[in-house]
This record gives C-alpha cells, structure tokens and sequence, in this order.
C-alpha cells in the first residue's frame, strides 16, 4: 500500500509514531513536511528499520494551492497514478482565549493550517485515491464533539468543526468511486510538544494508540466504514 501522511515531519511528534505504525503494517510511507530535509530525515529512519517498506520524504507549503499541485505531479511522476492512503495530520493548536478578546488573525490561522491544508491535499489527491478506492483520514479534536470542554479555543474548535464537515462532504462525493473518508477526534496526545507545555501528568492519548487506529482507517478491516469521527480517550491503567 502506498500512503501519504502530512505534517509527519518532527521528531516526538504524532506523525513520526503514525508513519512508524503504518510502515510496521507494510505501507510504503510518503511523509510530507514543510521543511523537505525534515521530511527525508523521517523517512531515512523509517528505512532503517527495516521491514522491506519504502520511506520517502517531500517538502510542501500545504496551504499553498501552486506547492500542494507540485508535490502532487511530482508523487505521479515518482509513484504512479495511484495512493491508497492519505492521512491529513498537518495542523495545529492554540489558545484564543475568551472570544470577546480573542485575535481574528487567529482564526485565519486556524483554519489555514488545520482546514485550507486539508482541503488542498485532498483536491489535489482525489484523483489517485479514486483510482486505488483508497481512505482518507483526518484529523479533528475531542473538542469538537458533544460533553467536551471547548473554553479558550473557539477559532481551533470552529477550524476543526470544519475539518469535520469537510470529511464528510468528501465521503458523501467520493463514496460512489469507492474512496471512503474519516476523521479521528483524539484528546490531548503524548507528544514532546505538549508534555514540554502540559506537564506528564496530564492524561494523554498515546500516539502509537493514534498509529493504530489511523492503521485501522486505511486497512481493508475498515471497509464497511466511512463519514464517521471516531474518538480517541486516553487508556487507563
């Protein structure tokens, strides 16, 4: 399988566990991050490893319409017309504190790197999945679903609120073709970022539970399964 993961690019992070976990399954992993040295670093490591799997790594602007054509002309060209796969994990977080206070730039920020970076990389690989009845997943919040705590954050829980209804006007279109679209709402995720911000104490999603379950998406086990936003809680032991 051929499977594309955004914003896999730093180390400690979400995507360097969701590419390791999907290489671990036998995909062939292109990783994109904005800085193209970031990128080919991860997949040299993934190669590494072993596992008779191919890593390759790809510089992009994601929110970028001009860069994300590039990146996807220069995919045909190295890999062919078809991708099983593609997860949407570029994005990010950030407190916009109460509304009435709170920085419109931000919200333009929110949804340019959480929403218009989704979009663009799906427009622009829509083709190829179609021709592999290929999966797409996303990446939405814990925050955006009923009984969450969503204080402080309205321009990151409208951004993804967005993302969500983004996945499913793709799964409604693309369902004829046999593409299937879901999206993850994990809560906060053990990452180097937030640990370094929250402390280790906090009850966090662990991001090898996140590799599993964006595994699952992209499997053939997951079939039956589109237009849905499945949560992500931390474990308790």
């Amino acid at each position: 399988m051929l499977t594309l993961v955004t914003g896999a690019g730093a180390k400690g992070q979400v995507g360097e566990a969701v590419a390791r976990t999907l290489a671990a399954r036998g995909h062939d992993v292109l990783i994109v991050a904005r800085r193209e040295a970031d990128a080919v670093a991860r997949a040299a490591e993934l190669a590494a490893e072993g596992g008779g799997h191919e890593a390759h790594g790809y510089g992009c602007d994601l929110a970028s319409d001009s860069d994300v054509g590039r990146l996807a002309a220069r995919i045909r060209e190295e890999h062919g017309d078809r991708l099983d796969a593609l997860v949407n994990l570029a994005g990010g977080f950030a407190l916009s504190g109460p509304l009435a206070e709170s920085d419109p730039a931000l919200l333009a920020r929110m949804f340019e790197i959480n929403v218009r970076t989704a979009y663009l990389t799906t427009r622009a690989f829509l083709p190829a999945l179609r021709q592999a009845r290929g999966s797409v997943v996303y990446f939405a919040s814990d925050a955006v679903l009923e009984g969450s705590r969503a204080t402080s954050i309205a321009a990151y829980v409208a951004a993804k609120s967005a993302v969500v209804a983004l996945m499913r006007s793709v799964a409604d279109e693309a369902a004829g073709d046999g593409v299937r679209a879901n999206a993850l709402a994990p809560g906060a995720i053990r990452t180097t970022a937030n640990v370094a911000g929250m402390g280790d104490q906090v009850a966090y999603v662990e991001r090898e539970n996140v590799g599993e379950a964006v595994a699952w998406l992209c499997s053939p086990d997951s079939a039956a399964v589109t237009g849905q936003v499945i949560r992500l809680r931390p474990v308790t032991r």
